[in-house]
């Protein structure tokens, strides 16, 4: 195949470089979370560690393009989900779609398995991250596909865990008890970012065979589950301080302020009802917009009080 400019932008397209942003600020989060946690931080072990998380981020939007390309004929494409649509419009482009994806897997198991060796890490780091990966390639891969069997939303969560726990145990050398305490509001932050996904798809999903909590119980479910969600968020971010496990640097109010951003858009939501695909397409687009933002606070408070 001859490659133009066209099809190299095609192809780098549907790696969807927007959603690794969010991948590298919730890898941040755990990385500066350790710090705090009196880890060391030594650039080569984070550039390192996140070129692990990177490349298996980067083979699911391979993977799953692959697998899904029939149900992504029955989406619209937008700026987060219903796929690219681009192997749809370009089929030629399947195959090496999924030579993409198994080669940035083998790449994030070797780097992992370097990195375990290099700085003496126990080897459930690396099965931490071989984990992530097979997570990834049957989330949508036959013969498990986890999205088809009613397992997207608890992949999905486990994702959180894998994002966030990436960057901590990259740093701290493990995965302890405060660290699974702070994923407690990430991961109701990220049912409202796995809600806001497949909201737009209902209609495409369901005709495609998916089984997802949208398509179970409907949009106005979904948008249901995302105000939840905040309100939990928000609450873990308030109670947390009551363990008396974190550093005291830690002004937990800050972080339920920035919380709720997503609270008050999950309140909103309720009242504007917006069900239609149209009105449920563009709240959720904000959802994830909003959620971004949100890391980013979270990241920039972490920055300041380490600076």
């Amino acid at each position: 195949m001859h490659y133009t400019l066209n099809t190299i932008k095609k192809i780098i397209s549907i790696g969807r470089p927007q959603i690794l942003f969010g991948n590298f600020l919730l890898f941040s989060m755990g990385a500066m979370l350790a710090v705090l946690f009196n880890a060391e931080f030594l650039l080569s072990k984070f550039i390192l560690g996140y070129s692990i998380l990177f490349t298996a981020h980067l083979a699911v939007h391979y993977s799953n393009d692959y697998f899904d390309v029939e149900v992504d004929k029955y989406n619209e494409p937008n700026i987060f989900s219903g796929g690219k649509g681009i192997l749809v419009k370009n089929p030629e482009l399947r195959e090496l779609s999924k030579v993409i994806a198994i080669s940035l897997m083998v790449l994030s198991i070797t780097i992992a398995a370097i990195f375990t060796i290099l700085f003496n890490y126990p080897a459930s780091y690396f099965l931490f991250f071989l984990f992530g990966n097979l997570l990834a390639w049957f989330y949508t891969a036959p013969p498990i596909k986890l999205v088809y069997r009613r397992l997207g939303e608890i992949a999905n969560i486990i994702a959180a865990l894998i994002f966030l726990g990436a960057g901590y145990f990259t740093l701290r050398g493990t995965l302890d008890t405060p660290f699974f305490i702070f994923l407690i509001p990430i991961i109701f932050l990220n049912i409202i970012f796995i809600n806001s996904f497949e909201i737009p798809d209902m209609e495409g999903d369901k005709i495609g065979g998916k089984i997802t909590w949208i398509v179970s119980w409907g949009r106005e479910f979904g948008f249901k589950l995302i105000a939840i969600s905040g309100l939990l968020a928000t609450l873990s971010f308030i109670l947390i301080p009551l363990t008396n496990l974190f550093p005291s640097n830690i002004d937990f109010r800050v972080l339920v302020i920035i919380s709720l951003i997503s609270l008050s858009l999950g309140i909103l939501e309720l009242i504007k009802k917006p069900f239609d695909r149209e009105s449920a397409t563009k709240f959720a687009t904000i959802n994830v917009a909003s959620l971004f933002i949100m890391s980013l606070l979270i990241d920039g408070y972490f920055i300041f009080i380490l600076r």
